[in-house]
């Protein structure tokens, strides 16, 4: 196969060198190929192929496909609908950087990735996401015994990264094979903010001092913060992201990002971008943005070296010791760890550093009101982020720094920020 490098096939052509028995590298979000993936999916003699990925876009039809075995990083909707109905999703437990990881030390035979066109000069840019899956795609490329394959988008923009992390780019003639495919770019709706999301925001920009280095979760809470500080007085601000959305966006476009850092001065980072079809278009050879491998974003190792680093991510639930649930609640898998507990961690360490986690008080199940702050995640929890890493828990009702309380004050202060229609709940659960 080395010998026939950046041969252009079609979708069809490109699949066929997946092997009956395989396993497959496939991505996160807008980093996955939806061509390839989609024909994979619709082969019928396969026998039995395992397929990496984490918050699949669409539906493709590798979730029904009785030969394929989806394991997964992080679930999206996609992958808790078809895991409800039966198919073969699994989730694999790991942090992001961990997935990267993961994926350089089994090296699955077969790894795709979206990328632009080949320009004037043969270059192929990583488009909107470098993430886990750039460094294995560059391995798999440069190893005779794997292939990578490229489905090349035309709408995909061109995003600048850095030398010393590859540049977020791969020559046309490194590849194995690669397909064009002009197909429509995953983009987020506009979510509107809540009363509730409202008042978390404010009560976390209250708190981000001038000069701090941003990071922001997906949702409606992290864009609204975003929005607050865009059209606030304050400022100027920087930002070190996992994920680079509107929000951030809005933050340039306002003037309020200088970005002096410590590390990698001079301009954004993140590793993926995921929002608007304005956005695309604005980060597109947007000298102010850099892509970067997820390791060098999400690397506490690396964060801690930013001063007053912020990282605003969401929860799904806290007990009253601070232990958090954010990827299971309940009895099943609802998303994954991603950033969160690196993020957290980095953040935590950084000189004046703070880290939010932001939750409304109460979630509906079945239908009724449910406090999100309780005695106990239960005996089946599953903790994404231990509670002696936690800083600041938030909720409408206002935030508590925990990581200055005991363990006899800490239910004490959860129970002020908690629904009032619980709180007498909450102190008999403990005595309190």
């Amino acid at each position: 196969m080395n010998s026939d490098k950046g041969r252009k096939l079609s979708v069809d052509e490109a699949v066929a060198l997946v092997r009956r028995r395989d396993e497959v590298y496939a991505g996160l979000a807008t980093g996955q190929p939806p061509g390839l993936l989609e024909a994979l999916g619709a082969r019928t003699d396969l026998e039995e192929v395992i397929v990496h990925s984490a918050i699949l876009v669409r539906p493709f039809s590798i979730l029904w496909n009785p030969a394929i075995r989806n394991v997964s990083g992080f679930l999206g909707p996609f992958e808790r609908e078809a895991r409800k109905q039966g198919s073969r999703v699994e989730y694999l437990s790991s942090t992001f950087e961990g997935g990267e990881l993961l994926a350089l030390r089994i090296k699955p035979r077969v790894v795709l990735a979206a990328t632009t066109v080949p320009d004037a000069d043969g270059w192929m840019s990583f488009g909107l996401h470098s993430g886990a899956s750039f460094r294995p795609f560059l391995e798999a490329a440069a190893d005779p015994e794997r292939l990578a394959i490229a489905e090349a988008n035309p709408r995909l923009p061109r995003i600048l990264g850095l030398d010393e992390f590859g540049g977020h780019r791969i020559h046309v003639s490194q590849v194995d094979a690669w397909v064009e495919n002009d197909s429509e770019l995953l983009a987020l709706p506009s979510e509107t903010a809540s009363a509730e999301d409202d008042k978390i925001a404010h009560h976390v920009v209250d708190q981000i001092e001038p000069g701090s280095t941003l990071q922001f979760g997906i949702g409606a809470i992290p864009n609204r913060i975003a929005y607050l500080l865009a059209h606030g007085s304050a400022g100027p601000y920087r930002l070190h992201t996992e994920m680079f959305g509107d929000g951030a966006m809005s933050l340039h476009r306002a003037g309020k990002i200088d970005n002096r850092k410590e590390v990698f001065d001079g301009f954004s980072v993140c590793t993926f971008a995921m929002g608007s079809t304005e956005l695309y278009t604005w980060l597109d050879r947007n000298p102010e943005v850099r892509m970067l491998p997820v390791y060098a974003t999400n690397d506490p190792a690396i964060v801690r070296q930013l001063h007053r680093f912020v990282s605003v991510n969401g929860a799904l639930a806290v007990d009253l010791y601070g232990q958090v649930a954010a990827d299971f609640i309940g009895d099943r898998q609802y998303s994954g760890t991603g950033g969160h507990e690196s993020f957290i961690i980095g953040a935590r360490q950084s000189p004046g550093g703070k880290s939010f986690l932001c939750l409304k008080s109460t979630a509906k199940v079945d239908g009724k009101a449910v406090s999100t702050i309780s005695p106990s995640l239960g005996t089946d929890a599953r903790i994404t982020t231990p509670r002696h890493h936690v800083q600041y828990v938030v909720t409408e009702y206002g935030s508590v720094d925990l990581s200055t309380l005991t363990d006899r004050e800490r239910p004490r202060a959860l129970i002020e920020i908690a629904h009032p229609d619980f709180r007498d709940w909450l102190r008999q659960g403990v005595g309190a």
